[in-house]
């Protein structure tokens, strides 16, 4: 708390008691409106100067992706070992952000391709992400939505609202809505119940989940009064994104803790970031940590493709190594997926260690964490039974209240489905298919 009078004291010029700093510092809209977003406020708050060298690579950043640290945020960080400090790395600009690789793309998720109407991304077929805010309360360095930093920090209107909700209104597979933006809980209260209620009005959405990192940057946004609005909504899941365990702090704890109290389902989301969080140890202090504090890991992603994020991007071996180091030695719900998010809009893709290393008719050879070979044989009775996605003609009990089974597979799920005649996925435009008619009209 000393720290949070300290910044307060700096950024307010003034020598105010300390409770009245204190007010000040866990007021949320204080923390937004007093966020640092110069080069030269860093320095006179940290007390760390730049050389002009470096202050100039930094401004070149800035010119190109703004910074926008929280005052909270900002005092996390190590001022003795602040250039390898990992809430330094995440949210301070470097000139490396600059360097454009050959493989980097402008939105390599095509969430803009997979977007219907203004503001819905539908990719995966029974849920949609709904962005509801341009705004986050800080510039995370490794965003995936690097494109969109910078643009002007606003609400959407309620017309593009409007929108995205007939879209899922007239979409009746979509049972699951993720918000996002930006972040959801930089909305007013008022602002997002209306939306939560737009949203849970619809009969068939059956989940939604909220994207947000102000438990981790901005901590005091969780207010009792904004616990109150999202209470009302008893089908709402709440992702986190820590990547560090440096980042779960007594506040930060504290915000989680009113979350956790009213009953919402915590996740956690986190990126493999270079230098920040790419070690074993520090993985599994992060998710030992999240779980202790009802947190569940759910995804560690390979850090995207997008645009001045070269800098951060790991082997995806080590992302294997790291889901090596968890598996077997930690509790299996303290483990995240490690996925890649396929450029091009192909979703996520889990990647793991290989545990199955042969199988035959009548067995398969597994290894444990221990290295551990052992063998698991096949029933002997077993006898598969064909479907025909008919559920009214199986002797498995399912009943499904006059609603439909999912019938329609798509993918591999498409080849190992009995019904199906498909024995063949073939690429759309393959070269040898486009040969062989040329070969047909001569």
């Amino acid at each position: 708390m000393q720290e949070a009078i300290k910044l307060t004291q700096e950024h307010l010029n003034t020598s105010q008691s300390s409770d009245y700093l204190m007010d000040k510092w866990t007021d949320w809209r204080w923390q937004l409106k007093n966020t640092i977003r110069k080069v030269e406020t860093f320095e006179k708050i940290m007390g760390i100067k730049f050389s002009d060298e470096k202050k100039k690579e930094i401004n070149e950043t800035i010119d190109k992706f703004p910074m926008a640290i929280t005052p909270y945020y900002l005092s996390l960080i190590d001022e003795d070992d602040f250039e390898t400090d990992p809430v330094f790395k995440q949210s301070f600009p470097s000139i490396d952000e600059l360097i454009i690789s050959s493989i980097d793309m402008e939105d390599p998720l095509h969430e803009d391709k997979d977007s219907p109407v203004c503001g819905i991304t539908h990719r995966y077929p029974d849920r949609v992400l709904f962005h509801v805010s341009n705004v986050c309360a800080m510039y995370c360095r490794h965003c995936t939505r690097k494109r969109k930093v910078g643009d002007v920090d606003s609400v959407p209107s309620d017309e593009m609202i409007a929108a995205g909700i007939d879209y899922i209104k007239n979409t009746p597979t979509v049972r699951d809505v993720l918000l996002s933006g930006g972040d959801p809980f930089l909305l007013s209260d008022e602002k997002l119940d209306h939306i939560l209620g737009l949203v849970a009005a619809i009969p068939h959405v059956e989940v939604i989940r909220i994207g947000t990192r102000t438990p981790v940057v901005l901590p005091y946004r969780i207010t009792d009064k904004l616990i109150k609005v999202l209470s009302k909504y008893d089908n709402l899941w709440i992702n986190t994104h820590y990547n560090h365990p440096r980042e779960i702090t007594k506040t930060s704890i504290n915000a989680l803790k009113k979350l956790t109290g009213a009953g919402i389902p915590l996740g956690n989301q986190s990126v493999l970031l270079k230098d920040v969080n790419d070690c074993p140890q520090i993985m599994k202090k992060l998710v030992h940590k999240l779980v202790a504090n009802r947190v569940r890991p759910y995804y560690l992603y390979q850090c995207d493709l997008s645009e001045g994020l070269e800098h951060f991007r790991t082997n995806v071996g080590k992302g294997i190594e790291i889901m090596e180091s968890l598996r077997g030695h930690t509790s299996g719900f303290a483990i995240p997926t490690y996925v890649i998010d396929a450029p091009g809009g192909g979703g996520k893709i889990p990647v793991m260690p290989n545990y199955l290393i042969s199988w035959s008719t009548n067995k398969v050879i597994l290894r444990n964490y221990e290295g551990v070979i052992t063998t698991y044989q096949m029933p002997d009775t077993y006898e598969h039974t064909a479907c025909d996605l008919n559920c009214t003609n199986c002797k498995l009990q399912l009943k499904l209240n006059n609603e439909e089974s999912d019938r329609k597979p798509i993918g591999i799920s498409k080849l190992l489905c009995d019904y199906e005649e498909t024995i063949t996925l073939v690429p759309e435009n393959l070269e040898r298919d486009q040969r062989n008619q040329s070969d047909e009209a001569i």
